[in-house]
């Protein structure tokens, strides 16, 4: 089991690795990291969401979001707006740059990932396509861990 398991995470870190390289090489901006563009997909999930409970979502420490949260704003991909109900407290949201920069991100990892699996011989496209919801219950299994 463990052999699998250290083949499993050497293989999705090289497939990320590999992937967000070359997305990186193509898209005209400059890149994000991991946890900023982590950052903004749980605010995409969750507009409106707080700097702790982002925190919570991220399983990271307040101070290390609250920094990412200033990057973003700095950079024009997150707004920070007071809460009606406690106006101590900021609500998060994608500005339309973050929404832009996110879709042309998704839609230019999706290209580069289809266009490579389209190269791969029908038995391991099935392969693949049959491992995604045995991959999807190990991401859950995963998570109820905590």
């Amino acid at each position: 089991m463990r052999d699998l398991a250290e083949n499993l995470m050497t293989t999705t870190a090289g497939l990320r690795r590999v992937v967000r390289r070359r997305v990186r090489e193509t898209l005209p901006h400059a890149p994000l990291r991991a946890g900023q563009v982590e950052l903004l997909r749980v605010v995409e999930s969750h507009p409106g969401i707080g700097v702790a409970a982002a925190a919570r979502a991220l399983h990271l420490a307040g101070n290390s979001v609250s920094t990412l949260v200033n990057q973003l704003v700095d950079a024009g991909l997150l707004e920070r707006r007071a809460d009606p109900a406690d106006r101590r407290a900021a609500r998060l949201e994608l500005t339309g740059a973050a929404r832009t920069r996110l879709a042309s991100w998704r839609r230019t990892r999706t290209e580069f990932v289809a266009s490579a699996v389209a190269t791969l011989p029908a038995a391991d496209r099935d392969a693949i396509e049959a491992a995604l919801p045995a991959l999807g219950r190990l991401i859950d299994a995963l998570q109820e861990e905590r």
